[in-house]
C-alpha cells in the first residue's frame, strides 16, 4: 500500500496514538543505542534494527537472544530505557504533529506506547509535545506490542468500543497491535507502509482532525 493521494474519510469515536515513528520522531537515538546493544552481545545491528520498533526492549530482546532468561532481559530492559531517557540528541516532532495534537483538545484520544513514563515524558517534552490527558505506558500493561492489549485497555478507559477507535502508528508490531485490538489503522510513514495498514500517510501534515458533534470525530486524510 502506498501514502494515499485521494482524501480518505473516516469517523471515529477515539484515537489511540503510539509514541516514536507516530508523534515523535527519535529513530536517532533509537539507532545509537540499539547499535551499542548488538555491538555488546556480538549480534548484526541492521538485523537487530528490524525487530525493535514498536516493542518493549524485553521483548526484543528475548526475539534476538532466545536462550537467554527472561529476567536478564528485563534487567538489561531497565538499563536500556535509563540510556534512552538520558539520550534526547536529535528527538523531533513528526512533521504535523504539533497541530494534530493541538486539534486533539477536548477530544478523546489516548497515547498507547512501548515506552515507559520516564522515557515517554521525556521524549514529547524534548520534541515540544503536549503529553495526553491518559497515557497507556509500559507500566500500564503486561504484554508487549503486538500484543493488542494495551490498545484495548486504551479504548476501554476512554469508554469506547474498540471497533470505534482509530490507531496511529508506524511499525509492523504497532499495527499488528491494533489490528488485533479489532481496530482501523492510519499507518504514519515509510515504515508502516509495509505491513497493511487501512490507509497510510507520510506523516501527520496530511491528517485533519474534525469534531462531528454526536458522529464523533471526522478524520480528512490525505
Amino acid at each position: 500500500m502506498t501514502a494515499t493521494t485521494v482524501p480518505t474519510v473516516l469517523t471515529a469515536r477515539a484515537l489511540l496514538l503510539d509514541m516514536d515513528g507516530t508523534l515523535v520522531n527519535s529513530n536517532a537515538v533509537v539507532e545509537r543505542c540499539w547499535r551499542r546493544w548488538a555491538d555488546r552481545h556480538g549480534l548484526d545491528a541492521d538485523e537487530v534494527m528490524q525487530v525493535v520498533h514498536g516493542r518493549q526492549g524485553y521483548a526484543s530482546m528475548a526475539l534476538l537472544l532466545p536462550d537467554r532468561p527472561m529476567e536478564h532481559n528485563h534487567a538489561d530492559n531497565a538499563r536500556m530505557l535509563a540510556e534512552e531517557t538520558a539520550d534526547l540528541d536529535g528527538v523531533v516532532p513528526v512533521p504535523g504533529a504539533p497541530e494534530f495534537l493541538a486539534s486533539l483538545a477536548g477530544l478523546p484520544h489516548a497515547l498507547v506506547t512501548s515506552a515507559d513514563v520516564p522515557l515517554s515524558t521525556a521524549r514529547m517534552t524534548a520534541a515540544g509535545l503536549p503529553l495526553p490527558d491518559l497515557r497507556i505506558t509500559a507500566e500500564s500493561v503486561g504484554a508487549s506490542k503486538p500484543d493488542p492489549e494495551g490498545f484495548l485497555k486504551g479504548a476501554a478507559e476512554l469508554g469506547v468500543d474498540p471497533a470505534d477507535c482509530v490507531v496511529f502508528e508506524d511499525s509492523a508490531a504497532g499495527i499488528a497491535a491494533g489490528r488485533a485490538a479489532g481496530m482501523r489503522v492510519v499507518g504514519v510513514g515509510s515504515r508502516a507502509d509495509f505491513h497493511d495498514p487501512d490507509v497510510v500517510v507520510r506523516d501527520l501534515t496530511q491528517v485533519r482532525v474534525e469534531n462531528a458533534g454526536d458522529a464523533g470525530l471526522r478524520l480528512v486524510i490525505g
